[in-house]
């Protein structure tokens, strides 16, 4: 098949969800990179393609999609073969809850808290941390009940809740407490076709 183009920004957790969900997949990857630095994402070239401005996005043999989490779904759903995305109601509401989860406490926790030590972001840190240690709290209750987020198998939940999860640190957001969280990183980089976003000396990973 011909390769998928992904226009992505190595650093960028948004953009990791979906190179790591291809590699899961196995799915031929084009990676174009857009330079966030120079305000690529910005222009006209690039809005055409997301009118966001925001990576990532794809071309799927000319299904240009953008949002992560959307471009997940539509991954699972087209290449998937039922593994990753449950259709039954109860399967498909407990993935979207962890969908809303990424684009919320995740976003303003442990990715808002990655901005401000990665990039410079003018956020609260301190919120940020707080909030990253609340979610924090509840994905470790919760699995230690089921190995992945949604069961016993993973599922587009776990590939959109893992890259800031890992990455937490970056930010001044320790996982020491969170036995259950570290297993479950553990267990998603031992899928077959695991991909990792690069590390950043940042945060707590200046010191480790």
């Amino acid at each position: 098949m011909q390769a998928i183009k992904l226009y992505n920004f190595p650093r960028s957790g948004h953009a990791h969800r979906v190179e790591l969900m291809l590699s899961l997949l196995q799915l031929p990857t084009e990676l174009i990179f857009v330079d966030l630095a120079k305000g690529e994402h910005k222009q006209p070239e690039y809005l055409a393609i997301n009118s966001f401005g925001q990576v990532p996005a794809i071309d799927d043999n000319g299904v240009v999609l953008a949002d992560s989490n959307a471009i997940l779904v539509y991954l699972a759903q087209k290449y998937g073969n039922g593994r990753w995305l449950p259709s039954d109601p109860v399967g498909a509401a407990r993935v979207q809850r962890w969908l809303s989860a990424a684009a919320g406490p995740i976003a303003f926790g442990p990715a808002a808290a990655r901005l401000v030590t990665v990039f410079g972001a003018k956020l609260n840190a301190d919120e940020a941390i707080t909030r990253a240690h609340n979610l924090l709290k509840v994905m470790d209750l919760e699995l230690g009940k089921t190995p992945f987020l949604v069961g016993n198998e993973p599922t587009v939940a776990d590939v959109s809740a893992y890259s800031y999860i890992a990455h937490a640190p970056e930010g001044n957001v320790s996982l020491d407490d969170y036995a259950n969280v570290r297993a479950w990183l553990a267990r998603i980089e031992a899928l077959p076709g695991f991909v990792a976003m690069p590390r950043t000396v940042a945060g707590l990973q200046a010191t480790a």
